[in-house]
C-alpha cells in the first residue's frame, strides 16, 4: 500500500510540475476562439501576421520615414507626445507595430533576436518605405534594433536606442561590472533574469507562481520608478488608452515572458563588437539613458557607449526609464536623430 501511495503521489507531483511549467496555448487573433482583428496587418514570409499603425504625414510626402519598436508590456499604440506642429515640421511618417505575440501580431514560437530584425525589415518592404529608413527602439524592444545593426545595417538611415535594456551576459562586460550591478537588483529580479538565461523553460512557472515575488516590473514595484517617471505616469494616466487591453490579449507567455527569455537569453553576437554602420557619417546612432533609471544601470550603459565610440551617448541626469513619454525629451530624441540637433539639458534634466 505504501508503494502504491508513493507512486500515486509521485505521479501527482509530476502532473502538477508539468502543468506549472507549461504555458497555455495562445489565443491567436482571428482564430475561432481568439480576439478579433481590428488593425491593418501584413503577412510575413513564414505565414505569421504583423499588425501595424501609421502616424504622421502621408508616406508619399514624408521627408523622414521612421519605424518605432515598442518596449515591454506595450504595443503599436504606444503613447508618444509628439505635437502635430513637430510632425509637420519634420515631415514625419511614423510606423509602430505589435512585436510578435503582442497586441494583434501572431506569436512566434521561434522568436529570437535575429527574427525580430527580419520582421521589421519585412514590414518596411511591404509598406514600401524604400531602401533605407530610420529606426527607434524603446527599452527591451531595443534588442530588435541591436539585431538591425547586426543583420541589416545597409537598410538603416539612422538609429536611436532609448533606455536600451542591458543583457548582463553580453561577453564584453567585465565580470566585476556584471556582478556589482546584478547584485543591486531586488532578489526577485536576480532570480527572474537567472532563470530566463539559464533555465528558460521555467520562466512561465516563475512569473506565474504565487509563493514568492517574481518580478518588480510586472508588479509595478515603486522602486523601479524615478521621480520624473512618477510624474510621467500621472500625466499618462489622464490620457484615454482604449486599446490598452489588447497588449496581452493573446497570452502573457507569448508576449511578456518570451520577451524576457529572448532578451536575457544567449545571443548570437555581442553588441559591443558591432561595426559602425555609418563609417562615412551618412547617418548616426544615438543612445539615450536616464541616470536615475533603476531598470537599466547607467554604469553598464556608459561602458557599452565607451566600447562603441561611434554611438552618440546622451545621459540625462534626473531622468528614469520613461523618457520617451516626456514631451520635451521625446521631441529631443526625434530632433537629434532626424536633424542632428544637439541636446543641451537644463539642471532639472529637461532639454532646452
Amino acid at each position: 500500500m505504501l508503494a502504491v501511495a508513493a507512486l500515486v503521489l509521485g505521479v501527482g507531483v509530476l502532473v502538477w510540475a508539468y502543468q506549472a511549467v507549461t504555458p497555455p496555448p495562445p489565443k491567436i487573433c482571428g482564430s475561432p476562439n481568439g480576439p478579433p482583428v481590428t488593425s491593418p496587418r501584413i503577412k510575413l514570409s513564414d505565414g505569421r501576421y504583423l499588425a501595424y499603425k501609421e502616424r504622421g504625414v502621408p508616406k508619399e510626402q514624408a521627408k523622414y520615414k521612421v519605424i518605432l519598436v515598442h518596449g515591454f508590456d506595450s504595443s503599436k499604440d504606444i503613447y508618444l507626445p509628439l505635437s502635430q506642429d513637430l510632425i509637420d515640421e519634420l515631415g514625419l511618417y511614423l510606423v509602430t507595430y505589435d512585436r510578435a505575440g503582442y497586441g494583434e501580431s501572431d506569436p512566434n514560437p521561434k522568436r529570437s533576436v535575429k527574427s525580430e530584425a527580419f520582421d521589421l525589415q519585412e514590414l518596411a518592404d511591404q509598406l514600401e518605405l524604400g531602401p533605407k529608413f530610420h529606426v527607434i527602439g524603446i527599452s527591451i524592444g531595443t534588442y530588435s534594433i541591436w539585431a538591425c545593426l547586426k543583420y541589416i545595417p545597409h537598410r538603416l538611415a539612422g538609429v536611436a536606442l532609448v533606455v536600451p535594456v542591458i543583457n548582463y551576459w553580453w561577453l564584453s562586460f567585465p565580470s566585476e561590472l556584471f556582478s556589482k550591478n546584478y547584485k543591486k537588483q531586488l532578489a526577485r529580479d536576480q532570480w527572474k533574469l537567472g532563470i530566463a538565461h539559464y533555465t528558460p523553460g521555467l520562466t512561465y512557472w516563475w512569473l506565474t507562481q504565487k509563493w514568492f515575488p517574481s518580478s518588480s516590473i510586472l508588479e509595478r514595484h515603486p522602486i523601479i520608478f524615478s521621480k520624473q517617471d512618477v510624474e510621467i505616469i500621472q500625466t499618462i494616466s489622464k490620457i484615454p488608452m482604449p486599446d490598452e487591453h489588447k497588449i496581452r490579449q493573446q497570452g502573457v507567455y507569448e508576449s511578456l515572458h518570451r520577451d524576457i527569455m529572448v532578451h536575457f537569453g544567449k545571443w548570437d553576437f555581442d553588441p559591443m563588437e558591432l561595426k559602425n554602420p555609418f563609417p562615412n557619417n551618412e547617418g548616426s546612432v544615438h543612445l539615450w539613458q536616464g541616470h536615475k533609471d533603476s531598470l537599466v544601470p547607467f554604469e553598464m550603459q556608459r561602458y557599452l557607449a565607451q566600447k562603441l565610440p561611434w554611438i552618440q551617448y546622451h545621459e540625462l541626469p534626473d531622468s528614469g526609464h520613461l523618457i520617451i513619454h516626456h514631451n520635451k525629451l521625446c521631441e529631443a530624441i526625434f530632433r537629434s536623430l532626424l536633424l542632428g540637433e544637439e541636446c543641451s539639458v537644463s539642471q532639472n534634466g529637461v532639454p532646452h
